[in-house]
Protein backbone atom coordinates (compact mmCIF):
# COMPACT_ATOMS: atom_id res chain seq x y z
CA UNK A 1 0.00 0.00 0.00
CA UNK A 2 1.63 3.28 -0.59
CA UNK A 3 1.94 5.65 1.96
CA UNK A 4 0.32 8.41 2.76
CA UNK A 5 1.39 11.87 2.73
CA UNK A 6 1.69 14.06 5.61
CA UNK A 7 -1.53 16.07 4.54
CA UNK A 8 -3.07 13.16 3.39
CA UNK A 9 -2.90 11.48 6.80
CA UNK A 10 -4.14 14.96 8.62
CA UNK A 11 -7.25 14.49 6.54
CA UNK A 12 -7.55 10.72 7.54
CA UNK A 13 -7.35 11.17 10.70
CA UNK A 14 -9.40 14.07 10.44
CA UNK A 15 -12.45 13.85 8.50
CA UNK A 16 -14.93 15.84 10.13
CA UNK A 17 -13.59 19.06 8.62
CA UNK A 18 -16.59 20.19 6.86
CA UNK A 19 -17.89 19.66 9.94
CA UNK A 20 -15.94 21.32 12.50
CA UNK A 21 -15.45 17.94 14.36
CA UNK A 22 -12.31 17.03 15.60
CA UNK A 23 -10.29 19.84 14.12
CA UNK A 24 -6.23 19.65 15.07
CA UNK A 25 -5.51 21.97 17.77
CA UNK A 26 -1.78 22.47 17.61
CA UNK A 27 0.05 24.25 14.54
CA UNK A 28 1.34 21.53 11.60
CA UNK A 29 1.38 23.96 8.46
CA UNK A 30 3.50 27.20 7.85
CA UNK A 31 2.71 29.36 5.14
CA UNK A 32 3.31 33.18 4.12
CA UNK A 33 1.24 35.72 1.91
CA UNK A 34 1.43 39.81 2.01
CA UNK A 35 4.40 39.57 4.25
CA UNK A 36 2.72 37.67 7.52
CA UNK A 37 3.80 34.14 8.51
CA UNK A 38 0.59 31.77 9.16
CA UNK A 39 0.74 29.00 11.23
CA UNK A 40 -1.74 27.15 10.97
CA UNK A 41 -3.56 23.72 12.55
CA UNK A 42 -4.85 22.47 8.93
CA UNK A 43 -3.98 23.08 5.19
CA UNK A 44 -5.23 25.77 3.39
CA UNK A 45 -6.73 25.76 0.20
CA UNK A 46 -4.43 28.08 -2.54
CA UNK A 47 -1.69 28.35 0.15
CA UNK A 48 1.92 26.30 -0.47
CA UNK A 49 3.20 25.17 3.28
CA UNK A 50 6.75 25.93 3.60
CA UNK A 51 9.02 23.95 5.21
CA UNK A 52 10.65 26.15 7.89
CA UNK A 53 10.04 25.75 11.75
CA UNK A 54 7.26 28.19 13.02
CA UNK A 55 8.64 31.73 14.41
CA UNK A 56 6.75 34.71 15.67
CA UNK A 57 3.90 35.36 12.95
CA UNK A 58 -0.18 34.48 13.05
CA UNK A 59 -1.50 31.25 14.33
CA UNK A 60 -4.50 30.31 12.40
CA UNK A 61 -7.09 28.15 14.55
CA UNK A 62 -9.45 26.92 11.80
CA UNK A 63 -12.44 25.02 12.99
CA UNK A 64 -12.06 26.53 17.00
CA UNK A 65 -12.96 29.39 18.39
CA UNK A 66 -10.65 30.93 21.28
CA UNK A 67 -11.18 29.18 25.01
CA UNK A 68 -11.53 33.25 26.40
CA UNK A 69 -14.42 33.96 24.10
CA UNK A 70 -17.65 33.42 25.62
CA UNK A 71 -20.71 35.60 24.19
CA UNK A 72 -22.23 36.37 27.54
CA UNK A 73 -19.22 37.85 29.61
CA UNK A 74 -17.97 39.94 26.46
CA UNK A 75 -18.39 43.32 26.19
CA UNK A 76 -19.33 43.98 22.40
CA UNK A 77 -19.28 47.21 20.60
CA UNK A 78 -21.26 47.13 17.22
CA UNK A 79 -18.43 48.62 15.00
CA UNK A 80 -19.54 48.24 11.47
CA UNK A 81 -22.37 46.84 9.29
CA UNK A 82 -22.44 46.58 6.15
CA UNK A 83 -24.90 48.22 3.87
CA UNK A 84 -25.08 45.16 1.33
CA UNK A 85 -27.06 42.46 2.13
CA UNK A 86 -27.03 38.84 0.84
CA UNK A 87 -30.05 36.79 -0.51
CA UNK A 88 -31.07 36.01 2.91
CA UNK A 89 -31.53 39.20 4.03
CA UNK A 90 -28.56 39.54 6.39
CA UNK A 91 -25.71 41.97 5.97
CA UNK A 92 -22.89 41.20 4.26
CA UNK A 93 -20.58 41.88 6.82
CA UNK A 94 -21.02 42.92 10.78
CA UNK A 95 -17.84 43.76 12.76
CA UNK A 96 -17.83 43.86 16.68
CA UNK A 97 -15.14 45.46 19.01
CA UNK A 98 -14.91 42.24 21.99
CA UNK A 99 -13.51 44.21 25.06
CA UNK A 100 -10.28 45.18 24.03
CA UNK A 101 -9.34 47.26 21.41
CA UNK A 102 -7.00 44.11 19.84
CA UNK A 103 -9.82 41.74 19.86
CA UNK A 104 -12.73 41.95 16.98
CA UNK A 105 -15.40 39.55 15.91
CA UNK A 106 -16.64 39.53 11.81
CA UNK A 107 -19.36 37.84 10.75
CA UNK A 108 -20.35 37.10 7.53
CA UNK A 109 -23.83 36.92 6.14
CA UNK A 110 -23.32 33.45 4.51
CA UNK A 111 -22.31 32.13 7.82
CA UNK A 112 -18.73 32.63 8.41
CA UNK A 113 -17.19 33.64 11.78
CA UNK A 114 -13.43 35.56 12.54
CA UNK A 115 -12.31 36.32 15.95
CA UNK A 116 -9.44 38.31 15.72
CA UNK A 117 -6.53 38.93 19.23
CA UNK A 118 -4.53 41.23 17.11
CA UNK A 119 -2.03 41.64 20.16
CA UNK A 120 -1.53 38.16 20.77
CA UNK A 121 -1.11 37.26 17.09
CA UNK A 122 -4.37 34.45 16.54
CA UNK A 123 -7.03 34.23 14.26
CA UNK A 124 -9.76 31.43 14.91
CA UNK A 125 -12.65 30.75 12.19
CA UNK A 126 -15.61 28.92 12.26
CA UNK A 127 -18.25 28.40 9.62
CA UNK A 128 -21.99 26.78 9.37
CA UNK A 129 -22.59 22.84 8.26
CA UNK A 130 -23.47 24.15 4.76
CA UNK A 131 -19.99 25.44 4.14
CA UNK A 132 -16.49 24.09 3.80
CA UNK A 133 -13.25 24.75 4.35
CA UNK A 134 -13.03 26.30 0.48
CA UNK A 135 -15.39 28.70 1.36
CA UNK A 136 -13.83 29.70 4.59
CA UNK A 137 -10.33 30.19 2.50
CA UNK A 138 -12.08 32.55 0.30
CA UNK A 139 -12.43 35.05 3.36
CA UNK A 140 -9.56 34.30 5.27
CA UNK A 141 -7.44 35.28 1.68
CA UNK A 142 -9.09 38.03 1.22
CA UNK A 143 -11.09 40.91 3.20
CA UNK A 144 -9.72 39.06 6.88
CA UNK A 145 -6.31 38.82 5.92
CA UNK A 146 -6.66 42.37 4.32
CA UNK A 147 -8.48 44.08 7.70
CA UNK A 148 -5.53 42.36 10.04
CA UNK A 149 -2.76 43.86 7.30
CA UNK A 150 -4.78 47.57 7.95
CA UNK A 151 -5.29 46.85 11.57
CA UNK A 152 -1.40 46.40 11.83
CA UNK A 153 -0.77 49.93 9.76
CA UNK A 154 -0.23 48.30 6.54
CA UNK A 155 -1.22 50.29 3.44
CA UNK A 156 -3.08 47.98 1.05
CA UNK A 157 -4.38 48.78 -2.41
CA UNK A 158 -7.18 46.61 -4.12
CA UNK A 159 -4.90 45.86 -7.45
CA UNK A 160 -2.85 43.31 -8.82
CA UNK A 161 0.95 43.21 -9.02
CA UNK A 162 3.09 41.70 -11.83
CA UNK A 163 7.06 41.84 -12.21
CA UNK A 164 8.49 43.50 -15.25
CA UNK A 165 12.08 44.22 -15.84
CA UNK A 166 12.80 42.51 -12.34
CA UNK A 167 10.40 45.42 -10.63
CA UNK A 168 6.59 45.85 -9.64
CA UNK A 169 3.86 47.38 -11.68
CA UNK A 170 0.10 47.36 -10.40
CA UNK A 171 -3.00 47.63 -11.61
CA UNK A 172 -5.61 49.61 -9.72
CA UNK A 173 -9.15 50.23 -11.29
CA UNK A 174 -12.88 50.54 -9.84
CA UNK A 175 -14.58 46.35 -9.54
CA UNK A 176 -14.88 45.20 -13.70
CA UNK A 177 -11.71 47.36 -14.60
CA UNK A 178 -10.11 43.96 -15.61
CA UNK A 179 -7.26 44.11 -12.23
CA UNK A 180 -6.73 40.47 -12.41
CA UNK A 181 -7.47 39.47 -16.21
CA UNK A 182 -4.78 41.95 -17.19
CA UNK A 183 -2.22 40.07 -14.75
CA UNK A 184 -3.50 36.83 -16.24
CA UNK A 185 -2.79 38.09 -19.27
CA UNK A 186 0.64 38.89 -18.66
CA UNK A 187 1.22 35.17 -17.06
CA UNK A 188 0.39 34.22 -20.58
CA UNK A 189 3.13 36.10 -21.82
CA UNK A 190 5.79 34.24 -19.11
CA UNK A 191 5.29 37.54 -16.56
CA UNK A 192 5.61 36.64 -12.98
CA UNK A 193 3.13 37.73 -10.33
CA UNK A 194 3.19 38.92 -7.15
CA UNK A 195 0.01 39.42 -5.64
CA UNK A 196 -3.98 39.42 -6.65
CA UNK A 197 -6.39 41.85 -5.39
CA UNK A 198 -4.44 42.99 -2.40
CA UNK A 199 -1.22 44.74 -2.56
CA UNK A 200 0.19 44.88 0.95
CA UNK A 201 2.73 48.36 0.94
CA UNK A 202 6.02 48.25 2.89
CA UNK A 203 8.06 51.38 3.35
CA UNK A 204 11.91 50.71 2.89
CA UNK A 205 14.96 52.92 2.02
CA UNK A 206 13.02 55.56 0.46
CA UNK A 207 10.85 53.04 -1.86
CA UNK A 208 7.80 50.70 -1.35
CA UNK A 209 8.18 46.91 -1.38
CA UNK A 210 5.08 44.81 -2.72
CA UNK A 211 4.97 41.67 -1.01
CA UNK A 212 4.25 38.65 -1.93
CA UNK A 213 0.31 37.26 -1.97
CA UNK A 214 -0.17 33.72 -2.58
CA UNK A 215 0.19 31.85 -5.85
CA UNK A 216 -3.36 32.42 -7.19
CA UNK A 217 -5.51 34.74 -9.29
CA UNK A 218 -9.18 34.42 -9.07
CA UNK A 219 -10.97 35.26 -12.72
CA UNK A 220 -14.61 34.73 -13.38
CA UNK A 221 -15.58 32.25 -16.06
CA UNK A 222 -16.07 35.45 -18.65
CA UNK A 223 -12.42 36.32 -18.06
CA UNK A 224 -11.23 32.98 -18.08
CA UNK A 225 -13.41 32.59 -21.02
CA UNK A 226 -11.65 35.13 -23.10
CA UNK A 227 -8.41 34.20 -22.09
CA UNK A 228 -8.12 30.65 -22.58
CA UNK A 229 -10.86 29.80 -25.20
CA UNK A 230 -13.98 28.32 -22.80
CA UNK A 231 -15.28 29.55 -19.33
CA UNK A 232 -14.70 25.77 -17.54
CA UNK A 233 -10.75 25.96 -18.41
CA UNK A 234 -9.96 26.70 -15.18
CA UNK A 235 -11.10 24.72 -11.67
CA UNK A 236 -13.67 26.34 -9.70
CA UNK A 237 -12.57 27.93 -6.68
CA UNK A 238 -15.12 27.04 -4.83
CA UNK A 239 -15.94 23.48 -6.11
CA UNK A 240 -19.70 22.98 -3.92
CA UNK A 241 -20.81 26.20 -4.64
CA UNK A 242 -21.40 25.61 -8.68
CA UNK A 243 -23.48 28.80 -8.57
CA UNK A 244 -20.52 30.92 -7.64
CA UNK A 245 -18.64 31.88 -11.10
CA UNK A 246 -15.32 32.44 -9.72
CA UNK A 247 -12.48 30.29 -10.65
CA UNK A 248 -8.43 30.10 -10.21
CA UNK A 249 -5.43 29.95 -11.72
CA UNK A 250 -2.27 28.54 -10.30
CA UNK A 251 1.03 27.24 -11.03
CA UNK A 252 -0.36 24.00 -12.12
CA UNK A 253 -2.11 26.18 -15.06
CA UNK A 254 0.97 28.00 -15.63
CA UNK A 255 0.83 30.79 -13.18
CA UNK A 256 4.51 31.79 -12.46
CA UNK A 257 5.01 33.17 -8.90
CA UNK A 258 6.78 36.03 -7.49
CA UNK A 259 7.92 34.68 -3.68
CA UNK A 260 10.01 38.02 -2.80
CA UNK A 261 9.22 41.20 -2.22
CA UNK A 262 10.45 43.91 -5.21
CA UNK A 263 9.65 47.27 -5.42
CA UNK A 264 6.94 49.27 -6.41
CA UNK A 265 7.95 51.13 -9.69
CA UNK A 266 4.93 52.12 -11.88
CA UNK A 267 0.78 52.03 -11.53
CA UNK A 268 -1.60 51.62 -14.12
CA UNK A 269 -5.05 52.98 -13.57
CA UNK A 270 -7.25 50.88 -15.61
CA UNK A 271 -10.05 53.12 -16.80
CA UNK A 272 -13.22 52.82 -19.14
CA UNK A 273 -12.59 50.64 -21.94
CA UNK A 274 -12.68 52.26 -25.50
CA UNK A 275 -13.66 51.38 -29.17
CA UNK A 276 -11.34 54.01 -30.45
CA UNK A 277 -8.68 52.73 -33.32
CA UNK A 278 -5.94 54.00 -30.90
CA UNK A 279 -6.98 51.64 -28.11
CA UNK A 280 -5.44 50.46 -26.04
CA UNK A 281 -3.49 53.65 -25.12
CA UNK A 282 -2.13 55.39 -21.68
CA UNK A 283 -1.60 58.70 -20.63
CA UNK A 284 -0.17 60.38 -17.41
CA UNK A 285 -2.02 61.27 -14.57
CA UNK A 286 -1.72 64.37 -12.74
CA UNK A 287 -0.13 64.02 -9.34
CA UNK A 288 -3.28 65.40 -6.84
CA UNK A 289 -5.52 63.18 -9.55
CA UNK A 290 -3.39 60.39 -8.85
CA UNK A 291 -3.42 60.57 -5.27
CA UNK A 292 -7.51 60.54 -5.09
CA UNK A 293 -7.27 57.57 -7.48
CA UNK A 294 -5.36 55.44 -4.86
CA UNK A 295 -7.13 56.69 -2.02
CA UNK A 296 -9.99 55.32 -4.42
CA UNK A 297 -8.85 52.03 -4.30
CA UNK A 298 -7.62 51.23 -1.22
CA UNK A 299 -8.20 47.52 0.20
CA UNK A 300 -10.89 47.76 3.18
CA UNK A 301 -10.83 51.45 3.53
CA UNK A 302 -14.80 50.98 5.04
CA UNK A 303 -13.34 49.86 8.13
CA UNK A 304 -10.29 52.29 9.14
CA UNK A 305 -10.79 54.62 11.97
CA UNK A 306 -10.01 58.42 11.45
CA UNK A 307 -6.33 57.76 13.00
CA UNK A 308 -6.01 55.55 10.43
CA UNK A 309 -6.78 57.02 7.77
CA UNK A 310 -4.70 60.08 8.02
CA UNK A 311 -1.59 57.54 7.83
CA UNK A 312 -3.34 56.32 4.72
CA UNK A 313 -3.18 59.78 3.30
CA UNK A 314 0.37 60.45 4.52
CA UNK A 315 1.52 56.98 2.81
CA UNK A 316 -0.47 57.61 -0.08
CA UNK A 317 0.96 60.71 -0.53
CA UNK A 318 4.48 59.58 -0.57
CA UNK A 319 3.51 56.71 -3.05
CA UNK A 320 2.72 59.28 -5.68
CA UNK A 321 5.47 61.59 -4.97
CA UNK A 322 7.68 58.54 -5.65
CA UNK A 323 5.92 56.22 -8.15
CA UNK A 324 4.11 57.33 -11.72
CA UNK A 325 0.82 56.95 -11.91
CA UNK A 326 -0.42 56.41 -15.56
CA UNK A 327 -4.14 55.94 -16.97
CA UNK A 328 -4.72 53.16 -19.40
CA UNK A 329 -7.92 52.95 -22.12
CA UNK A 330 -7.84 49.64 -23.07
CA UNK A 331 -9.74 48.83 -26.24
CA UNK A 332 -13.28 47.38 -25.97
CA UNK A 333 -12.55 43.92 -27.47
CA UNK A 334 -10.80 41.55 -25.83
CA UNK A 335 -8.96 40.06 -28.35
CA UNK A 336 -6.55 43.63 -27.77
CA UNK A 337 -5.49 41.88 -24.63
CA UNK A 338 -2.07 40.93 -26.09
CA UNK A 339 -1.53 44.24 -27.42
CA UNK A 340 -2.48 46.13 -24.27
CA UNK A 341 0.19 44.03 -22.09
CA UNK A 342 2.79 44.93 -24.59
CA UNK A 343 2.05 48.81 -24.84
CA UNK A 344 2.26 48.53 -21.05
CA UNK A 345 5.46 46.91 -21.08
CA UNK A 346 7.06 49.57 -23.82
CA UNK A 347 5.21 52.50 -21.28
CA UNK A 348 7.25 50.90 -17.89
CA UNK A 349 10.32 50.40 -20.14
CA UNK A 350 10.44 54.12 -21.69
CA UNK A 351 9.98 54.68 -17.82
CA UNK A 352 12.84 53.07 -16.00
CA UNK A 353 15.15 54.23 -18.95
Amino acid sequence: MQELTRIDRIWTAYPGIKTNNRLLQVVQFIYSAFGLQLNSNVPIPGLVALSARPRLGIKLWLGLKPAWLKEKQQVQELWYVSPYKIESGQPKLMVWKLGSTDRFKLLYGEGVEFIIDLAGGEIWATWSEELTLEDTATFLLGPVLGFVLRLRGVTCLHASAVVIEGQTVVFIGKAGAGKSTTAAAFTKQGYRVLSDDIVALAEQDNTFLVQPAYPRIRLWSKSVDILYGKPDALPRLVPTHPTWDKRYLDPTGGLQFQSEPLPLRAIYLLGSRTAEPAAPYIEPVPTQQALISLIANTYANILLDKEMRTEEFKCLSQVVGLVPVQRVSAHADPAYLPKLCDVIVEDFQNIIA
